[in-house]
C-alpha cells in the first residue's frame, strides 16, 4: 500500500462533497507528474485530502477504489482519472502553516513541490496526520 495527497479547492470539490457522495472520479489533472502519480495509484492506497485555495489544510482521508482509466473530461491528450472513496474528515484540519512548522514533514512534497496536485506521501509522513 502507498500513500498520496490529493488536492482540491473546496469550492470545486470538498471533503464534505466526498463524504456526501461516498465516491468520486478524481478528474481534471493536467500536469504530467501529477498524472504519473495517478497512474501509480493502486486500489487500497490511502490519500490525504487537501483543501487548496484559501483553506490550505489537510482535512481528511480518502481511499483509492478504482485504478487509472482515461479521464472523460479531457478533450485531448493522454490524461487519466482514478476513483476515490471517503474514509474520514479530520475534526481539526492540519494547516499548511502547521505542516511547514513540523520538522518531520520538511521533506514532504506539500512543502517542496507545493503546486503539484497529486503527491507521494511516505508512511511516516502519513502517520503524523492520523492520530
Amino acid at each position: 500500500m502507498k500513500y498520496w495527497l490529493i488536492k482540491s479547492e473546496p469550492e470545486t470539490y470538498s471533503i464534505d462533497d466526498l463524504k456526501r457522495d461516498k465516491t468520486t472520479s478524481w478528474t481534471g489533472i493536467r500536469n504530467f507528474q501529477a498524472r504519473n502519480n495517478l497512474r501509480a495509484m493502486k486500489k487500497g492506497d490511502i490519500c490525504l485530502f487537501y483543501h487548496s485555495g484559501k483553506d490550505k489544510a489537510v482535512v481528511g482521508v480518502a481511499k483509492v477504489v478504482g485504478e487509472a482509466y482515461p479521464d472523460t473530461t479531457a478533450k485531448e491528450g493522454d490524461w487519466v482519472a482514478v476513483d476515490v472513496a471517503f474514509v474520514e474528515k479530520f475534526a481539526k484540519p492540519v494547516t499548511l502553516k502547521e505542516v511547514k512548522a513540523n520538522p518531520d514533514l520538511k521533506a514532504m512534497q506539500l512543502v517542496t513541490h507545493s503546486r503539484l496536485s497529486t503527491q507521494v506521501v511516505t508512511e511516516e509522513q502519513f502517520k503524523t496526520f492520523v492520530r
